[in-house]
């Protein structure tokens, strides 16, 4: 008897999606929009203006309790101490061996009260894990499926911002993030994103998911934004080398393979997850790196798992994590974990694609940086 399929979630916004005619593909247990007018419009409306991305899917709990602050430091690699009241940080939480199971936005909006906003792919992972680890000290709440969330991605998305809420003069700053509590409707707004360009968060109930969504496309327009898709998501955030969970990020990549080791903290008093295996790795040196790369002929788009060669080398130095063909640079970019020896800017590659191999080269962070 052949197994009955999994029905996909749908964000409250899946009937406006499929209004505007997108492209709906599954996605981490979702149903959501690959594109609407295409990937490449799309990314140029970030690039250049402004674009709206629903991130409804997008996990929120919830935590507080007299111990919030040390529990949290204790599961989570950054030091969640130097984070004021209104202030966010981007962080990881490890397993035992030092593997990433998810990385996250965790924001202070108490003195021990704090918003993680998770990946969708790993919403009930991480939830699981928390509660595993939860003491008594500590309240958890999973608050996500009352909620839903837009992100406005764009060097116009300030000004979009302040064309939807006129009666709000202050906005936040980058990793802040403010509760408009006498906005219609009340909503939370941070500014960190996931693009390489400036932008905002908010969430709010998803009941008033209608009225934002219209709202926000309303004042989009006369400055030239797009609604945008996954697809789009995804090659802005690879241009400006932002990892993704379960490419980039996996449980048998460590954050300092990953290059992400200012985002952990062995100064801390409390000894986190996975920290004494970080600690070895720093001891002995790490064997491979996460790097980006770029491809200098014209190529099909390169992928994960896709073998990297240097030449006279005969065996492969590592493989493509992340790949796409960049609308920006007009080139196959991605990034891939290389063999410590060759993880250096400059390195010449080849990358083999569909059994042939293309020249390229390994380069520092990012691929994509903003003129202004």
């Amino acid at each position: 008897m052949l197994a009955k399929k999994a029905t996909l979630k749908t964000s409250p916004l899946h009937d406006s999606h499929k209004k505007l005619e997108a492209k709906m593909v599954p996605f981490s247990g979702w149903e959501m929009p690959l594109h609407y007018q295409g990937i490449i419009p799309e990314h140029k409306a970030v690039r250049e203006s402004v674009g709206v991305f629903d991130i409804s899917h997008m996990g929120v709990f919830e935590v507080s309790g007299t111990k919030s602050e040390s529990w949290i430091n204790a599961l989570l690699t950054n030091d969640i101490r130097s984070a004021a009241v209104g202030e966010g940080q981007y962080t990881l939480m490890l397993n035992e061996n030092g593997g990433v199971i998810d990385d996250l936005i965790i924001y202070r909006v108490e003195d021990q009260r704090f918003l993680m906003v998770v990946n969708a792919a790993k919403t009930q992972e991480d939830w699981d894990w928390l509660v595993e680890h939860k003491n008594e000290a500590v309240e958890l709440s999973n608050i996500g499926g009352n909620m839903a969330a837009l992100a406005i991605q764009g060097p116009k998305s300030r000004a979009l911002i302040e064309k939807a809420f006129p009666q709000q003069s202050i906005l936040p700053t980058r990793n802040k993030i403010f509760f408009w509590d006498e906005s219609i409707p009340p909503l939370w707004i941070s500014r960190t994103g996931y693009t390489g360009e400036d932008g905002f968060e908010l969430f709010f109930m998803e009941e008033h998911s209608q009225d934002l969504w219209d709202l926000v496309l309303k004042r989009m327009e006369p400055l030239g934004g797009l609604p945008a898709g996954l697809g789009s998501r995804d090659t802005l955030r690879l241009e400006a080398c932002l990892p993704l969970n379960g490419n980039d990020l996996a449980p048998d990549i460590s954050p300092l393979e990953a290059g992400l080791s200012r985002f952990v903290s062995f100064d801390k008093p409390e000894k986190f997850i996975g920290s004494s295996i970080l600690r070895e790795q720093l001891e002995s040196g790490k064997q491979r790196m996460l790097m980006p790369f770029v491809i200098s002929e014209k190529c099909p788009p390169p992928r994960k798992d896709y073998e990297l060669f240097v030449k006279g080398h005969g065996k492969p130095i590592g493989k493509a994590t992340s790949g796409a063909l960049s609308p920006t640079l007009g080139k196959g970019i991605g990034l891939a974990l290389v063999q410590n020896t060759f993880a250096k800017p400059d390195q010449a590659i080849e990358i083999e694609i569909r059994g042939k191999r293309y020249k390229g080269h390994l380069t520092k962070k990012p691929l994509y940086r903003k003129t202004s």
